[in-house]
């Protein structure tokens, strides 16, 4: 993997050494050099590194005045080079994985690249892991619930709205969708209704009933843990014992 790297300093002397320890790195890219912070913050904005030697001392921008324009978050992994050990804490205040005390040999350079290159391939593996899931999430099939549920009546079918379903129970070989005035029964399982409904919407209460939320008015505990589900209609549901999703939906406590 090829590292794009940026040198930052106001000292031409000191550009060149770390350029110099550069050029012995085959997988290191050089972008370019800079001699102020204005120039950097420009450079860092419009070519992203992945790895920025930063001088501390510069006129007018310091490299931590470079840190905050960019933000400690959006800096690439930084290296921070300066002749004064007053810094230090600074540096890694502002998320340094590195600090270069002038004037440095190579053995030291190298050492410092070294941990830039951890710190590079590491975030690499996550941006992998990251773009993987996002590119599966946009490969899976977009989960749609129905609008409206087609029943067979007299010879015809009759779309009913979802929003218009009060309840549906299981009635043998078939489900029975009840509606403010409508009572159909449909070839489905309860199972398989339970999966295309909106389960925001649709709750299954018991093994033989789904109830729509928003036509529910009241729950009453009952016997032996088990609830009562009181539809706006006046309809009377019993629920099983105490369900953690189910009851969550419907604002009961567990026992």
């Amino acid at each position: 993997m090829s590292i794009r790297a940026l040198i930052i300093d106001d000292e031409p002397l000191a550009r060149q050494s770390v350029r110099r320890f550069l050029k012995q790195h085959n997988d290191i890219e050089l972008l370019g050099e800079c001699a102020d912070g204005q120039s950097a913050i420009d450079a860092i904005l419009a070519h992203k590194p992945d790895l920025v030697f930063l001088d501390v001392q510069m006129p007018e921008v310091d490299g931590f005045a470079v840190v905050n324009r960019i933000g400690v978050a959006e800096m690439p992994a930084t290296v921070f080079v300066t002749a004064y050990d007053q810094y230090a804490l600074a540096a890694f205040d502002a998320n340094a994985l590195d600090y270069l005390l002038k004037p440095f040999g190579k053995t030291r350079f190298d050492r410092a690249l070294a941990r830039a290159r951890e710190r590079i391939a590491l975030h690499a593996d996550r941006e992998s892991i990251r773009q993987f899931l996002t590119a599966m999430e946009g490969m899976a099939p977009a989960r749609n619930y129905i609008d409206h549920l087609p029943v067979t009546q007299n010879g015809r079918i009759v779309f009913v709205k979802a929003r218009d379903i009060e309840w549906i129970e299981s009635a043998g070989n078939y489900a029975r969708v009840h509606t403010h005035s409508h009572q159909l029964d449909i070839r489905e399982t309860l199972a398989n209704l339970e999966r295309r409904l909106d389960p925001r919407q649709f709750v299954r209460i018991h093994r033989s009933t789904i109830v729509n939320l928003q036509y529910v008015k009241e729950v009453h505990p009952w016997f032996h843990g088990y609830h009562l589900v009181v539809l706006k209609s006046g309809e009377k549901l019993r629920m099983s014992r105490y369900q953690k999703e189910v009851s969550a939906k419907l604002g009961i406590r567990g026992r």
